[in-house]
């Protein structure tokens, strides 16, 4: 049974930092991990992505050079590096994952993210970025 178990949230000022962790547990090759997020009242969001088998990463354009995704293979974890926060960066951040490199075909073709690509879900990190 594949676990995706996510830490690291927690509250922080406007313009500080914080580091998400996710791990699979279950199956160690996982093809797309990638991180949402859902603030209440609004929709989910796809924040960022990373292919596994070759780094390639897709970012939403609200954090495009504020927020890094990166991987640790051996670990099983991808990290998601935040700086800079702003307060509608407010949310709980979820991470997700899946075998497949849908992942990929849907950040290339269409520049988006999709919860379709993902098949395993954590239960989610809050972050809470105060003015």
């Amino acid at each position: 049974q594949v676990q995706v178990v996510e830490s690291g949230g927690g509250s922080v000022q406007a313009g500080g930092s914080l580091r998400l962790s996710c791990q699979t547990r279950g199956y160690n090759y996982m093809g797309c991990m990638g991180w949402f997020r859902q603030a209440p009242g609004k929709d989910r969001e796809g924040v960022g992505s990373i292919y596994n088998i070759d780094g390639r990463t897709w970012y939403t354009d609200s954090v495009k050079g504020r927020f890094t995704i990166s991987q640790d293979i051996a670990k099983s974890t991808v990290y998601l590096q935040m700086n800079s926060l702003r307060p509608d960066d407010t949310a709980m951040y979820y991470c997700a994952a899946d075998r497949s490199s849908r992942c990929v075909t849907t950040f290339q073709n269409y520049d988006i993210m999709t919860g379709a690509d993902f098949s395993y879900w954590g239960q989610g990190t809050q972050v809470t970025v105060s003015s």
